[in-house]
């Protein structure tokens, strides 16, 4: 590889580690850094540097800047409302006594699509605590299937903003990766059970912290509760005899809806997506088309190409959620703050969504893709590896899975066709490769590992533990994805 081309992605690449692990600024501010920088040691014109920085950044969130907006939307109203609430109670009804775990896991794979994990955890962890007081054990083995039923669909399955983000970069359908992401997560979800009950009643008996013990099988405990304004806060809950006595507003909601209703602007959106997916597929293979240049969509397949836009059928969910799930009384101004709330958190991630679209596009324009593409495939790895290896580093070097999606998708979006596997199948691969070893330097470990009572290597056994166990599951699936899609 010209050491040029290979000195411009290693300064890159190390530079966003950097910046995001030793200074102030954050991922955004590190990719663009990255974009500048390669772009100028690979030997382009500072004009046209700043060209491909506009161009990959505009292009990226054309595609899907809005998607992300309405997704994160439809997750506040689902977490305000007590939506969430009345889907988890509804799993462990339906699994039955002996499987809660299970239910914990299934709940949390389901709330994790539109629902960011750190709030969508500290929303169902009281769940979770109230289920192991009626047991008067099992507390920590409920939490981590929790927490990693969670990780699932946050890295796999769209409107989760960083899949989101993966797709818009590299191209993929966005149907095909919902479709998949769910089936890697229905593969993955034993694993997750499994070694949350071989290791949590170890950790439980030794390491959980006596405080959090006294709050989960004590007299009374510390409950998590959202309060009108959909602030997180915290309030005493009986514990005696088990029941689940929240006395907020949105726990009250999501007990007395019908949990049907309550995924109604979840799965709605998620229908119509796949629909249109599998409609385009079936449609295109009846005309015998392969190319999209020459493919007239029949009328069905017309119509369910525009409600199975991600555009419009997260649209036509946030407008189920807000008047199927809030209560009549709900004011104007209030919904408008819950989204306010919504687009606030969201506005970060479009940003590094465009930046990595950015930080792709000076690869490709510096020839840093092309170059690196013809060196790869010297290796004989196969193709889907790559990716995902890309964002394993990553993800390892500075914490977040976001990010490190991204950026192996930005690095990999130059790559694709030179390592012969599809936009999809490469999706998968950077968003399977960034569930890696979640430790210290992720803000979700510290938010699970706290409200599960664990520390020290405790914490590292436990949740380290889990999400390593996911990510090497997610490998064969990696590898059969690249060889089949």
């Amino acid at each position: 590889m010209d050491l040029q081309l290979l000195a411009a992605l290693v300064l890159g690449i190390g530079a966003i580690v950097l910046i995001v692990l030793r200074t102030r600024l954050d991922a955004f501010v590190a990719l663009l850094v990255a974009a500048l920088l390669t772009g100028f040691v690979a030997g382009q014109p500072m004009t046209a540097i700043l060209e491909s920085i506009t161009d990959g950044f505009g292009s990226t969130l054309g595609a899907i800047g809005i998607v992300i907006g309405l997704g994160v939307g439809v997750g506040k109203i689902l977490e305000v409302s007590g939506a969430a609430d009345a889907l988890a109670r509804a799993f462990v009804r339906a699994l039955g006594k002996g499987r809660e775990p299970w239910a914990m896991a299934g709940t949390g794979a389901l709330v994790s699509i539109p629902v960011f994990c750190d709030s969508g955890y500290v929303i169902m962890n009281p769940l979770a605590r109230s289920i192991a007081r009626r047991k008067r054990a099992g507390y920590v083995t409920l939490a981590l299937a929790l927490g990693c039923g969670m990780t699932l669909t946050h890295h796999l399955v769209p409107p989760t903003p960083g899949p989101l983000g993966v797709a818009g970069i590299l191209g993929a359908d966005i149907g095909g990766l919902i479709l998949v992401g769910l089936i890697f997560s229905v593969v993955l979800l034993p694993l997750v059970v499994v070694y949350a009950r071989w290791v949590g009643p170890r950790l439980e008996e030794e390491h959980l912290l006596p405080s959090v013990r006294a709050e989960v099988y004590g007299s009374a405990g510390t409950r998590a509760a959202v309060t009108p304004s959909g602030q997180v806060s915290a309030s005493a809950g009986e514990a005696g005899d088990g029941d689940d006595k929240d006395g907020d507003d949105g726990a009250e909601q999501g007990r007395r809806m019908s949990a049907w209703v309550a995924a109604l602007p979840l799965l709605v959106p998620l229908l119509l997506i796949v629909a249109n997916t599998v409609a385009a597929a079936v449609d295109r293979n009846a005309q015998g088309v392969l190319s999209g240049d020459d493919y007239e969509p029949s009328p069905v397949a017309g119509v369910l190409s525009f409600v199975g836009s991600p555009v419009v059928a997260l649209l036509i969910g946030l407008v189920l959620a807000v008047y199927v799930l809030l209560p009549r009384v709900t004011t104007r101004n209030q919904v408008a703050d819950w989204l306010s709330q919504a687009a606030s958190s969201a506005g970060l991630i479009i940003l590094i969504t465009g930046a990595g679209g950015a930080f792709g596009q000076v690869l490709r324009d510096t020839g840093v893709g092309d170059e690196l593409a013809a060196t790869i495939a010297s290796w004989n790895l196969p193709g889907a590896l790559v990716p995902f290896l890309i964002a394993t580093l990553v993800r390892l070097a500075q914490g977040s899975g976001t990010v490190a999606m991204i950026t192996a998708a930005s690095v990999t979006a130059p790559l694709v066709a030179g390592l012969g596997v599809s936009p999809l199948a490469a999706a998968l691969a950077c968003c399977a490769g960034s569930m890696v070893f979640s430790y210290f330097n992720d803000s979700y470990f510290w938010v699970v590992t706290r409200f599960t009572g664990l520390d020290g290597a405790a914490a590292i056994r436990g949740w380290s533990g889990i999400t390593t166990t996911v990510w090497l599951g997610s490998l064969p699936l990696v590898l059969l994805a690249g060889a089949v899609l």
